[in-house]
């Protein structure tokens, strides 16, 4: 669904919201990143406004912030800005749904699938997955801890870090800050600096 004229960040309504059901959500991705994020499926709200962790209660965006991704805090609405950065987002699962707890064990593993031919074909050089329980169904890996992993796709590495929406009481933001920076670290990202501004910017 496109923005209201004028662009900027909106809202959607209840009915946009309900429409929003199955709607799959536009990947912000490049070849040769440093890092593909990937969460589970996206949000009836995200998918409504077409950007990525959208939802107002989501940390995805403060905790990139906190771990030294980006240069200052930004919202869903600015996702266009990353692969400036060298990073970009899709899903595990494309289409949108009101909870990942929707999603079909069946769905996960086609996701799993649908997301190795995605890898193979950008190349990022870590691909970090955001949400513990789907990664392990989706992988067929249930005994998977968060950090790096010991299998690759490819030549990509992958990194499993908690899901950082604001419903998953069992990580605090200092923790998630914590984790994210770990894969910043071991991908060899800079801190990002107050006014640097993305490649594509």
């Amino acid at each position: 669904m496109s923005a209201p004229p004028g662009g900027g960040i909106w809202k959607p309504t209840k009915a946009q919201l309900l429409a929003a059901r199955a709607r799959k959500l536009t990947d912000v991705i490049a070849p040769d990143l440093d890092i593909l994020f990937c969460g589970i499926n996206p949000g009836l709200y995200s998918a409504a406004v077409d950007h990525h962790f959208a939802r107002p209660g989501n940390r995805f965006w403060r905790t990139l912030f906190a771990a030294g991704f980006t240069p200052r805090l930004l919202t869903g609405f600015d996702d266009r800005e990353l692969p400036g950065l060298g990073l970009g987002l899709t899903n595990v699962v494309a289409r949108a749904s009101a909870s990942a707890d929707e999603l079909t064990i069946d769905e996960l593993r086609a996701g799993a699938v649908v997301l190795r031919r995605k890898v193979s074909r950008y190349r990022p050089r870590f691909l970090a997955v955001v949400g513990f329980g789907a990664y392990r169904i989706a992988f067929e890996r249930p005994r998977a801890v968060g950090g790096l992993q010991p299998d690759t796709l490819g030549s990509t590495a992958i990194w499993l870090l908690p899901n950082p929406s604001g419903l998953n009481a069992n990580h605090l933001p200092a923790d998630l800050a914590t984790r994210f920076e770990a894969l910043r670290l071991a991908a060899g990202i800079p801190r990002a600096r107050a006014g640097q501004r993305s490649a594509t910017t």
